[in-house]
């Protein structure tokens, strides 16, 4: 449950704004802004959707700064009412849309926050996801590096042994036999190099970028969004409370996310698939489990699922070149030197007694060099072609 994995995190006094007031939008508003979405999908090259805990709510997953939230009631004594176990809970509209719009040619990465594997339980192949702050549902191995799909939530956090052997086979064909880690962080772990290096690039190749159920406060994720805004792209947020980078938004959704998702596949006409069991990697390891043999420790022998990010991904030649490609859009320079930083009257005049109006480049044809005050700062206009 989050609200156990919460209390196996180390103390950590800065959770960020918490409870803040949830704000709904009116149903006339909402279609418009689902119309809008669907069209900047269609119209998108690259697109990277980026979620937070507010997509899993609707499965009985408490998010943690909303009004009801871990964080949120932790700092009034409390704890959730309701919190389903990790192992009960299945993937939500959201979780499944965003499958369907991923084989659908529409999304091209997914960037995630959450630890509940409820991404990976919907069958999004791990090619096209960066997992920040780890899985429940995975562990990795300290000897061979890599990753595996577990058949329950494990049950440590802050990358701790689980008490298992690696499952993994060498080159040989022998077993690895190292020591399985989870893999979720605490809140001073390192973020995963792979994940961070691919979300970082598909961010700023991006043309659009989507937040969804996410206030985006913890960095360096919550910043990812910003690299596609700043490189010339789109950015959409749907969250019911305000977020750090509402400013950079070209449209706010604020209403609930699993509506939004559902609303804007049926504009583009992409079925919403229901969860599967058999494409459940989480459920395909049990039943390998179920079926394997025990070796001569007592220990299960199968054939385990590789959770782990290719390295061919990471060193993509198109990818990267695309990557470096994408600069930062830099901003038009004024024609004027700042002077001075301290706070100043606002005057709307030049030096010559001409009025003007804030943000209106003055005529300098005159050769004349026009101080102009404004609020706290004082600028200095010189005879520059304007372009």
């Amino acid at each position: 449950m989050s609200c156990n994995y919460a209390d196996g995190l180390s103390p950590y006094e800065n959770k960020g704004k918490l409870g803040l007031p949830e704000i709904f939008d009116s149903a006339e508003d909402i279609e418009k802004k689902c119309v809008k979405l669907a069209d900047l999908l269609r119209n998108s090259e690259h697109t990277v959707v980026h979620t937070g805990a507010g997509i899993s709510t609707s499965c009985g997953i408490p998010d943690f700064r909303g009004p009801n939230g871990v964080w949120t009631l932790e700092e009034r004594g409390e704890k959730p009412k309701i919190c389903i176990s990790w192992n009960d809970a299945k993937p939500t509209k959201t979780h499944m849309a965003l499958l369907a719009l991923q084989k659908a040619g529409y999304v091209s990465y997914i960037v995630t926050q959450n630890i509940d594997g409820l991404h990976l339980r919907s069958g999004i192949p791990r090619k096209y996801i960066s997992e920040l702050h780890g899985n429940m549902f995975t562990s990795k191995c300290d000897s061979c590096q890599r990753q595996f799909v577990m058949s329950e939530a494990v049950k440590t956090v802050g990358l701790k042994s689980i008490g298992m052997n690696c499952p993994g086979l060498k080159k040989k064909g022998r077993r690895c036999r190292g020591k399985l880690f989870d893999t979720i962080l605490d809140w001073e772990d390192s973020l995963p190099e792979d994940d961070l290096d691919l979300a970082h690039m598909h961010s700023c190749v991006a043309t659009l970028s989507i937040c969804l159920g996410t206030t985006l406060q913890i960095v360096p994720s919550g910043n990812l969004p910003v690299h596609t805004k700043k490189r010339g792209g789109s950015l959409v947020i749907c969250n019911l409370q305000p977020t750090k980078q509402d400013r950079h938004a070209d449209v706010m959704i604020h209403t609930y996310v699993d509506d939004v998702i559902k609303r804007v596949l049926e504009i583009l006409e992409v079925p919403l698939p229901d969860y599967d069991s058999t494409i459940d990697p989480v459920v395909i390891t049990s039943l390998r489990i179920a079926d394997g043999i025990k070796n001569s420790e007592g220990e299960e022998e199968f054939t385990p699922i590789d959770w782990t990010i290719n390295a061919e991904w990471v060193q993509d030649k198109e990818l990267f070149k695309k990557f470096k490609m994408k600069k930062v859009l830099k901003k038009k320079k004024l024609p004027y030197t700042v002077n001075d930083t301290s706070p100043k009257k606002f005057k709307h005049e030049n030096s010559d007694g001409e009025k003007f109006s804030p943000g209106v480049t003055l005529d300098t044809s005159s050769g004349n060099k026009n101080e102009v005050e404004w609020p706290f700062v004082v600028c200095e206009f010189k005879n520059e072609s304007k372009t």
